[in-house]
């Protein structure tokens, strides 16, 4: 395996049960079973998830460790997602990489994995409970990086109005908890609106319309990736692109947008290849390799953190051309080597 950092990009149509084996391998020769769940498929970004899911669990075929992958990927509530989970329990696979939907819902879940000998990662939300793993960028920091360049860029002072994706994940609960802490240290900022748009471009733009419209003296918005695209047209159709600054996203069609339009804009980097990277922990956790001492963090103490960075107008354009070949719904990812991953975390 080598010790390469990736961007790496893609996008597939995917919904209900799969299960992906390594091309030309014989179920005789399959070392481990890794379950994914996904219980919500309502962006590209979760698509691309699971792809470079895939691509990193086929990977390990070059090291002699044949994996057999097991998606559940679609829209359910917490109910349903614990359902696929416990089916992944009862089928005894060796480890479930989960995207889950309440951070707190899946404990008994996990135990129950944990009893049966199954290693439990969680990526993109981070869970309560200390029987599974969460493997990811920290959300809260994420948020801290964009709403720190927003305050920043407005000097400190104004009205901003923040646009928050799907209540109650818990991916969602840590960015407004990062940009509430923020914002809240400049005395000159005042949030005058919080609204959900569910990390759906079309509904972010009807919002930005409607906060646009209510807020005629707004100074900015602080808006989370999926919904960029969607506030920048409403900002853009209001004649205000050119003064006021917002948050962005790096999704491939709006980097060519905030590249060519010179928007005041910053986005940090929310990879897909999260899930990527927990499938790289999950394999050397099933080989078995001891984390680091300490090495567990965030406020569960259950967290591996993968570190993100911010991308401004005075990277766009680098990062525009850098993925200018790349389809519309790509978006800028990062995935550890499994030798990468090897160093960072375990001893």
């Amino acid at each position: 395996m080598t010790n390469r950092r990736e961007f790496i990009i893609g996008a597939a149509s995917i919904a209900g049960f799969m299960s992906v084996t390594v091309k030309g391998v014989r179920a005789q020769d399959i070392k481990y079973r890794l379950a994914l769940s996904n219980g919500w498929v309502g962006s590209e970004w979760r698509t691309q998830m699971i792809e470079e899911a895939q691509a990193a669990a086929a990977a390990w075929a070059d090291a002699g460790v044949n994996i057999e992958v097991l998606v559940q990927s679609k829209n359910v509530d917490v109910q349903g997602q614990i359902a696929d989970v416990t089916n992944f329990i009862n089928d005894g696979v060796n480890a479930i990489i989960i995207n889950p939907n309440s951070p707190t819902a899946f404990n008994p879940t996990f135990a129950r994995a944990k009893a049966a000998g199954i290693t439990v990662l969680s990526t993109d939300g981070e869970i309560a409970s200390t029987d599974a793993v969460f493997v990811g960028i920290d959300q809260k920091e994420w948020a801290m990086l964009s709403s720190t360049w927003l305050a920043e860029t407005i000097g400190g002072a104004g009205t901003i109005a923040c646009m928050n994706g799907i209540a109650g994940h818990p991916a969602n609960q840590a960015r407004v908890e990062g940009y509430t802490e923020v914002f809240a240290g400049y005395p000159g900022i005042t949030i005058v609106n919080e609204a959900n748009a569910d990390w759906d471009p079309a509904k972010a733009q009807q919002l930005a319309q409607t906060l646009l419209a209510t807020y005629p003296d707004l100074t900015a918005i602080w808006t989370q990736d999926g919904m960029a695209e969607g506030v920048w047209r409403a900002i853009d159709a209001a004649g205000k692109a050119g003064a006021m600054p917002a948050t962005g996203e790096l999704r491939h069609s709006f980097v060519q947008q905030w590249a060519a339009n010179g928007w005041t804009s910053a986005a940090s980097i929310n990879p897909p290849g999260c899930m990527a990277n927990a499938v790289h922990v999950a394999v050397h956790m099933l080989e078995g390799a001891m984390l680091k001492d300490g090495i567990l963090g965030g406020p569960n103490a259950n967290a591996l953190y993968v570190p993100t960075r911010l991308i401004t107008s005075d990277d766009i354009a680098a990062v525009a051309a850098e993925i200018a070949d790349k389809p519309e719904f790509y978006f800028v990812s990062l995935v550890l080597s499994p030798d990468e991953i090897k160093a960072a975390f375990f001893a």
